[in-house]
This record gives structure tokens, sequence and C-alpha cells, in this order.
């Protein structure tokens, strides 16, 4: 059954999409020089791992906005990549 308290999300390109899959999908198509240049957040400048960026992104607001931002402008770079292709 659905449950009203969470409607669905249709049109939300993030619906579904984990943090851990939003970080990978950026730093394998970026790097980590790139995105910290892109998305100027310290855990991408300094000794930049997965674990420890997914740890201070869940527990800091506005860095998973600024993360989730610039995963919406690669979703729509590489949606219009794959047009001009």
């Amino acid at each position: 059954m659905d449950d009203p308290a969470k409607p669905a999300q249709p049109k939300n390109p993030l619906h579904g999409i984990t943090l851990a899959a939003m970080l990978t999908e950026l730093v394998e198509a970026y790097g980590w020089e790139e995105l910290s240049l892109q998305v100027r957040i310290a855990c991408f400048t300094n000794e930049p791992s997965v674990a420890s960026s997914l740890k201070f992104l869940r527990r800091t607001p506005w860095a998973r906005e600024k993360l989730e931002s610039f995963y919406l402008f690669h979703l729509r770079q590489r949606k219009r990549g794959e047009r001009s292709g």
C-alpha cells in the first residue's frame, strides 16, 4: 500500500538515488580534483574518500545540498550529450 505521508515523486530526479550512488557516479565522472573545484567542500580536497565524504555529507545538510545540486547539473549535461551525440 502507498503511504500517504510519503507522496510519490515521479518528477524528482533524485528520488530513489542514494547519496553513495550520487557521490560514486560524480567521482567516476569527474575525479576528486575536479569535483573539489566544482563543489567547494573540504572533504573533497583533504585526503578524500567515499566513506569519509559520505560521513560528512550525511551530517551536514548544506554540503549535501551542494552535492545534490551538482549531481542535477551532471544529469542535465549527460542528457544533453546523449541528444547531441
